[in-house]
């Protein structure tokens, strides 16, 4: 990305519900570029923000308390679908986090592995092997190598069969 583009994100506060200690944070930040006074377009993958996903557009207000901004809802979905998935520290994949990137992003995904909840997201966009990541996901969770969520998903996602 270009550094004039970098320095024009804003980050996006996003308040979660927590059930049972999911997920392990009450809030989220997400990086995002400004698209008009309110709106904004997400440039990161989610991590715990349910039914969000990279380049959705989402109305913004101020923060009173803080300062920045915090969301106040999706105006548009961007096509693309967010899966997170939670690796078995006791499961048969030895490679960590980046080894389960590096099998996914072949497939046209766009993943991130954060260490300190032991989690990688994943973004779908509609041009990747939809079939072949659902595939992977199967094996693996069928491999008990992980756990996963469908966090954010489409038709398109949902009629998909896994190869």
């Amino acid at each position: 990305m270009p550094e004039s583009e970098a320095n024009d994100r804003v980050r996006v506060v996003f308040q979660l519900e927590q059930n049972d200690g999911w997920p392990p944070v009450a809030s989220e930040r997400l990086w995002a570029m400004p698209v008009d006074v309110d709106l904004v377009r997400i440039d990161n993958v989610p991590w715990f923000v349910r039914d969000l996903s990279l380049n959705d557009i989402v109305r913004t207000r101020a923060r009173a308390d803080e300062g920045g901004l915090e969301a106040v809802g999706k105006v548009s979905w961007s096509g693309n679908c967010t899966v997170r998935i939670i690796p078995y520290s006791s499961g048969g994949f030895s490679g960590g986090l980046q080894g389960i990137i590096d099998i996914f992003s072949p497939l046209g995904v766009r993943a991130e592995g954060i260490e300190e909840f032991g989690m990688i997201a994943l973004s779908v966009p509609p041009s990747a092997d939809v079939p072949g990541v659902k595939g992977l996901l199967v094996r693996g969770s069928e491999a008990d190598w992980w756990d996963y969520e469908e966090s954010c998903i489409g038709d398109a996602w949902a009629d998909a069969r896994p190869r």
